[in-house]
């Protein structure tokens, strides 16, 4: 399969390396293959690893699951508002502030999973109802243009960027 071409105008340039990151796949059947992926990924893990950090000031495991799950929803909620044609600039949100009060290591990993898995049906079933036209849309998010297809590239590819991470710094 060819990979989906995703026009630099479509996304700001800080996202370039998760749209390198993402799928070749249409943006359902990624979202679908991702979610085995990332249950797979995050069950293997072993308990003892579920509160680790490598280092001081770095995320534990659970917290950058739930800062993906975090992410996803803030994504998903604007290409929500970009399908629906919301000439509204979207403001950015500072992920660190997010991780600090999301108390995920209070969590089990398993609770964290299942709302991923929840999160991700949602997204899944929002973006299976956009035809072509609604995904081409492009709105403002952050300072830069941002394309609804874009929004879901960049989610896949974000996840999966945090996957290395995890195998390279964690595991």
């Amino acid at each position: 399969m060819d990979k989906i071409i995703i026009g630099e105008h479509e996304y700001g340039y800080y996202y370039k390396s998760y749209i390198e990151k993402s799928t070749n796949a249409s943006i359902v059947d990624g979202l679908k293959g991702n979610l085995d992926k990332v249950v797979s990924f995050f069950s293997a893990i072993p308990e003892d690893k579920h509160n680790y950090k490598y280092a001081e000031g770095k995320w534990t495991i659970k917290e950058i699951l739930l800062h993906i799950i975090d992410t996803e929803r803030i994504f998903t909620y604007r290409a929500l508002r970009v399908a629906r044609y919301d000439k509204t600039a979207l403001p950015g949100f500072e992920q660190n502030g997010y991780v600090d009060k999301s108390y995920a290591n209070h969590r089990s990993l398993e609770n964290l999973i299942e709302e991923f898995v929840a999160v991700r049906q949602a997204t899944i079933a929002l973006y299976a109802s956009f035809n072509s036209e609604v995904l081409l849309q492009i709105g403002e998010a952050s300072g830069y243009p941002i394309s609804v297809r874009a929004l879901a590239y960049i989610t896949i590819g974000h996840e999966n960027h945090h996957i290395e991470i995890i195998n390279n710094r964690y595991l």
